[in-house]
């Protein structure tokens, strides 16, 4: 019995289950990972030599050189703030608040809004400073 051979052999390596594999593998890390997005506010964070990662669960609280509050980039105005937190709590597991501010912000209205922030519920109450990466 004789075996013909063929003078060219065409070896082809299939890509498809390779590139299956690429989009699944890229699909699981997008959707596994967490992404914060920060607003874009120009803010001058005040420093402190304390200061510490935040966690990416907490909710942000903006407020802008001209006293502005911002909540899930919606303007609020102060007496406001209370109950769109309240909204947001209930539906947390980590009930704590970051206040991320200006530095040239005066303190009373710093003050007014970390109250507003206590009396809607929020366990914890953290304001933001430059080296607070989280």
């Amino acid at each position: 019995m004789k075996f013909r051979r063929k003078k060219e052999e065409i070896s082809d390596v299939d890509m498809s289950p390779l590139i299956d594999m690429v989009f699944i593998l890229l699909i699981f890390f997008m959707v596994s990972s967490t992404f914060t997005k920060d607003m874009k506010l120009d803010l001058n964070r005040p420093g402190a030599s304390s200061a510490s990662r935040a966690s990416s669960k907490v909710i942000r609280v903006y407020i802008d050189n001209q006293a502005e509050v911002y909540i899930d980039n919606q303007s609020l105005k102060l007496w406001a703030v209370q109950g769109k937190l309240r909204e947001l709590l209930r539906t947390s597991t980590e009930k704590s608040v970051l206040v991320i501010s200006d530095d040239s912000i005066a303190v009373e209205k710093l003050i007014e809004l970390v109250d507003q922030c206590k009396l809607s519920g929020a366990r914890d109450v953290a304001v933001a400073t430059k080296k607070e990466v989280g």
